[in-house]
């Protein structure tokens, strides 16, 4: 039967867990039945697989990867990194580690529709490397959410930067793509924006939003604020050309300010003498400067983070997959 279709690739489902012990049985159940429909309708072949991610979670997340992993030899494995160190860096040590000819990344709560994922597949088999899931409605989320979202989204494009509207990290990678994008180093990771960089052929597949299949989100308010920083301090350099301009035009302000303040000296005597001159240009040129050194930090920040090369993780242990565990806990990533 397998030899019937040599062409199916082997796919492996890339998902990054934390603290998700109370969606990660019925994550892997539905997953693991999708490959056997996908298989049996010749989108799939033998070797596909789900690799659960355990970013440093603190529940019972781990020990119920590996239960499931002994459970369903050859089907499930798991990754467990050494700490937590965010979805994007869990997401890439899942993509960097798991086998397959194609990799579908998707989150484990299931807001991600699983129904579009043969129309992945048609695009893959029709030569597409990487093929982006893209949420049309989202009613799930909040009103807030939804507007900072495209708020975002607008405002990264006009930073200039290359990013898909409502894409967040539901996408198929082909193999050729995944080995590319290890070809990028960087310590600050915004796979939104790399993953455009690649540049090879891709397509889209739409889907809307589902409730939570259980448990609260991982994804705060202000993992959310640091993410989208990540993404436009990493692909956009117009927030310092803003401050070049800014600072010319405070240039500019504090010379008209200081010719209306000497003419107001010169032609009216009772004027309070050094309030204007005083108040105006410290109160705006104190808040431009703050604001500016804010930017600047930011940016050096992140190119003190880059320079010190540490791994982006480290993978602790390594369950279901060939060579299980990393020699002497190297660092992989």
């Amino acid at each position: 039967m397998m030899d019937e279709f040599p062409e199916r690739p082997a796919v492996s489902f890339v998902v990054p867990c934390h603290n998700e012990e109370l969606v990660v049985p019925g994550t892997a159940q539905a997953l693991l039945e999708l490959i056997g429909q996908q298989f049996d309708l010749g989108r799939c072949g033998p070797g596909s697989m789900v690799v659960f991610v355990d970013d440093g979670s603190s529940d019972g997340t781990w020990t119920l990867i590996e239960q499931l992993a002994l459970s369903h030899p050859g089907r499930i494995a798991g990754v467990r990194l050494s700490r937590n160190v965010g979805h994007q860096h869990a997401l890439l040590a899942g993509l960097s580690t798991a086998p397959g000819d194609a990799l579908i990344s998707l989150d484990a709560d299931l807001q991600d529709d699983l129904a579009v994922i043969p129309q992945m597949l048609d695009h893959y088999q029709q030569g597409s490397d990487i093929v982006y899931g893209v949420r049309g409605q989202r009613p799930t989320d909040t009103r807030l959410k939804r507007m900072t979202a495209t708020a975002f989204y607008r405002l990264m494009r006009r930073l200039g930067v290359d990013v898909i509207d409502n894409h967040a990290d539901y996408r198929l990678m082909s193999r050729r793509a995944v080995e590319i994008l290890r070809q990028y180093d960087e310590v600050n990771l915004f796979l939104r924006g790399i993953v455009r960089l690649i540049g090879l052929r891709s397509s889209q597949v739409l889907y809307d939003r589902r409730e939570r299949a259980a448990g609260s989100t991982k994804y705060s308010l202000s993992r959310m604020s640091a993410l989208a920083i990540d993404g436009i301090t990493s692909f956009s350099a117009v927030p310092l050309r803003v401050i070049s301009i800014l600072g010319l035009l405070t240039s500019l302000f504090a010379l008209g300010v200081s010719i209306w303040v000497l003419v107001v000296a010169l032609t009216n005597p009772s004027a309070v003498p050094g309030w204007a001159s005083t108040v105006l240009p410290v109160t705006f040129i104190g808040g431009v400067q703050i604001l500016s050194i804010g930017v600047l930090g930011e940016y050096i920040g992140k190119i003190y983070m880059e320079t010190k090369r540490r791994p982006r993780f480290i993978v602790d242990r390594v369950v279901g997959l060939p060579g299980d565990e990393p020699e002497d806990g190297a660092p992989r990533g």
